[in-house]
């Protein structure tokens, strides 16, 4: 026996393999209609494994129900009963009703809609639903008002009669949209569970053992068809595994696969000393560092050591640079710029908006001014170190003269927005590649600019990559969605920065105190922001529009005060021209929207305004407060506006709180959950439905660490097929090809 064939026999016990259930059509299932499997279709749901996949979001345990016969008014229950009467009508005011006569077979009570008049469609008689409210009385009769609906059977439907009592019956999720019931889905998952018969499973009983977790048999029958709740503990946890498993070993393959490919740049380098110990260090860096008007602090020493090692290996870098608001990231990218240049490479920043291209546009020009390289054909063999902004904006005469000097090697550094991307932009030799709020990019925008490392004369070289992001990610997150990404942390805020003030002004005394805050402030000299939600008013939208906010201060709380507006619609010239006017300190107080989020750095500004500041998610709220801050004078951040729900409360106390960005990351995953975040992976079908990051850190540990020890000395999982098969199964085909090429 072979090494592959004995692993695999240890690895993959006998049994349905998820590769064999994702070539299965879900139309096969007897239970399945032509017409259910369209509506399954469009549900996104074509094999009997995408239908396995889809989990139940709840249980009812009908083991120990509660009855109607046995509920007081006032109770909160959920109730499974048929329609046995429907009927709607108009009320006096002309609003639609809906009422229904439910029967639970202990009782009955009346169920109303109010202005849901597609519920007589919905629930018609015979239809057996949950409904889930408080039990009020009307006229002495037992009433639910609007509760939430879950139809189970509805009239194409069969009624089950007792076998729903007695035991656990999962809720799935459901589409009215396209005509698919809970118990419907239900039916159809229990006919691919008898069908499939047992699970093949690729861990093996010591790698269970080793997790704690179930074989996936027992997994897959204790989700969809538990005997008790109990079940579904352990049920989950295994799934949960499998989809972080998956996840984690799509990022290491996708790793590995990228270094096997690689034709990276040894960078030149020299060592040097720092703090007492080693680091690796240019002249030309060197020089930088010492004629910034700061010391570096010894978290940007640190992460520099981590980026120059990499661009002495010969293998391309692939880094993620976090670091909170005003941690200095923008200091650290353009020494690992110039490391580049100073090889006779070029370098390149993308950043995801005009302004935040602009703002990283003047740094280069204040931090690069007297920098020089060598050039032989110049006299006295030096040049200054050239930098050009490139956007959308970028005049036709100015692109050409960019894209030529991009070309030909005369420019070393380039700052951009998605126009670096564009064809027309090739590079003589791009050594270092850097991509600013790299959550505001995609994977693809961040694969374009990599493969910029074509040159004109067709030869290729991978660029080192470095991706930065000012929003601090929760460690499980960062594991997730930047799994293939060495990560650096900038822990440390610069000597001498002042902790910001902050304030979530509840009353209107508090909000008095706010404006008067911004004009004491520019009586001593300092500047103001106010950011607003929008940038006009909106007739559906209760929220302060900016330009309405201008017009109001100019004649009321900020009356004689200079003020500016700046938002996303107005032209680039105009922009330009409104925040050089801010800088300058030609403008008392900028009003704008959220195009100040990130970037925009005035040291002279010391207070901060944010209207309906429950509106924005606790990464924005930071990253506008970061705006302030950056001086070393005391500074202010007033959030305006009352709570508008329990998660703005949240968010809003979570600021008031702490200025630590990781810290409101972790709070921010628990508010909001992992979806905003894992927005952007783009792994392809399998994801998280069962797994979550806050609840499951453990677990995706334990998936990284096996991950990376399956593919330590097996890059392509060869010597365990049963997990390449179903990561084929589970990525695009694009995703399949590039990691398990050759």
């Amino acid at each position: 026996m072979t090494p592959t064939e004995d692993s695999s026999a240890r690895l993959a016990s006998p049994g349905r393999t998820l590769t064999q259930l994702a070539s299965l059509d879900v139309g096969l299932l007897e239970k399945v209609s032509d017409k259910k499997r369209t509506a399954l279709n469009s549900w996104d749901v074509d094999s009997v494994l995408d239908l396995l996949w889809r989990y139940p979001r709840r249980y009812i345990d009908r083991t120990r129900q509660s009855d109607l016969k046995d509920l007081a008014v006032g109770d909160e229950a959920v109730i499974l009963a048929t329609v046995t009467a429907a009927s709607q009508r108009r009320t006096r005011n002309k609003k639609a009703m809906v009422e229904l006569d439910v029967d639970d077979g202990t009782g009955s009570m009346r169920v109303v809609f109010f202005n849901q008049a597609w519920r007589i469609h919905q629930l018609k008689v015979g239809s057996e639903a949950l409904f889930f409210g408080k039990l009020d009385s009307y006229r002495g009769n037992a009433q639910m008002t609007n509760p939430i609906v879950d139809l189970l059977v509805g009239m194409e439907g069969k009624v089950q009669g007792t076998a729903k009592t007695g035991r656990i019956i999962p809720v799935y999720p459901q589409s009215s949209k396209v005509g698919l019931t809970s118990w419907e889905i239900g039916t159809f998952v229990a006919e691919a569970l008898a069908r499939a018969g047992e699970f093949a499973d690729p861990l093996d009983q010591d790698q269970r053992q080793r997790i704690d977790v179930v074989d996936r048999t027992t997994a897959m029958r204790g989700i969809h068809a538990p005997e008790t709740l109990e079940e579904t503990v352990p049920a989950r946890r295994r799934l949960a595994f499998d989809e972080l498993l998956r996840l984690q070993l799509a990022l290491v393959l996708r790793k590995r696969a990228l270094e096997a490919d690689a034709r990276g740049i040894r960078h030149a380098v020299e060592s040097g000393e720092a703090n007492g110990e080693p680091s690796v260090i240019q002249s030309l860096v060197r020089s930088f560092l010492e004629q910034l008007p700061f010391e570096p602090t010894n978290a940007q020493r640190r992460v520099l050591n981590e980026i120059f090692v990499d661009l002495a290996s010969p293998l391309p870098m692939h880094r993620l640079l976090q670091g909170d608001v005003g941690s200095g990231k923008t200091v650290v990218a353009l020494a690992a710029m110039l490391a580049a240049v100073q090889g006779g490479y070029q370098a390149a920043m993308m950043a995801p908006t005009e302004v935040l291209a602009v703002q990283h546009f003047f740094a280069l020009r204040d931090h690069l001014e007297g920098l020089s390289v060598p050039d032989e054909a110049r006299l006295g063999g030096r040049r200054d170190v050239t930098f050009k902004l490139l956007t959308a904006s970028t005049p036709a005469s100015e692109r050409r003269f960019i894209t030529e000097g991009l070309a030909n090697g005369e420019i070393d550094l380039v700052v951009g927005t998605h126009a670096l991307l564009t064809d027309t932009v090739v590079f003589s030799s791009l050594g270092v590649a850097v991509v600013d709020e790299q959550h505001r990019f995609g994977v693809e925008q961040r694969a374009a600019l990599r493969e910029k490392g074509q040159r004109a004369d067709g030869t290729r070289h991978d660029p080192d990559l470095l991706v930065m992001t000012a929003t601090p990610i929760p460690r499980t997150a960062a594991m997730v969605v930047f799994g293939d990404l060495e990560m650096s942390i900038l822990d440390e805020l610069p000597v001498g920065r002042t902790p910001i003030t902050t304030r979530w002004a509840r009353t209107d005394l508090e909000e008095i105190e706010a404006w008067q805050r911004v004009r004491e402030e520019v009586a001593s000299g300092r500047q103001a922001y106010v950011v607003c939600p929008l940038v006009e008013g909106s007739d559906r939208v209760v929220a302060t529009s900016a330009t309405e906010e201008l017009e109001r201060l100019r004649t009321g709380e900020l009356k004689g005060l200079r003020l500016g507006l700046l938002h996303g619609q107005l032209k680039t010239p105009e922009k330009e021209s409104v925040m050089s006017e801010f800088r300058e300190g030609r403008i008392d107080v900028l009003v704008a929207t959220t195009v100040v989020e990130v970037g925009v750095d005035v040291a002279n500004a010391s207070v901060m305004v944010i209207q309906d500041a429950g509106r924005f998610g606790i990464a924005q709220l930071h990253q506008l407060r970061g705006r302030v801050g950056r001086g070393d004078t005391q500074s202010f951040c007033y959030l305006l506006g009352g709570s508008i729900t329990e998660d703005a409360t949240t968010r809003l106390e979570a600021i008031e709180a702490s200025t630590d960005g990781f810290v409101l990351a972790e709070v921010d995953l628990e508010v909001r959950g992992e979806g905003t975040i894992l927005g952007s992976r783009q792994q392809g079908k399998s994801d998280l439905a069962l797994a979550s990051l806050v609840r499951d850190r453990d677990l995706l540990e334990a998936a990284a660490e096996m991950a990376r020890e399956m593919t330590a000395d097996d890059p392509q999982l060869r010597h365990h097929p049963a997990l390449a098969e179903e990561l084929r199964a589970t990525l695009d085909e694009d995703d399949a090809a590039f990691l398990f090429k050759g």
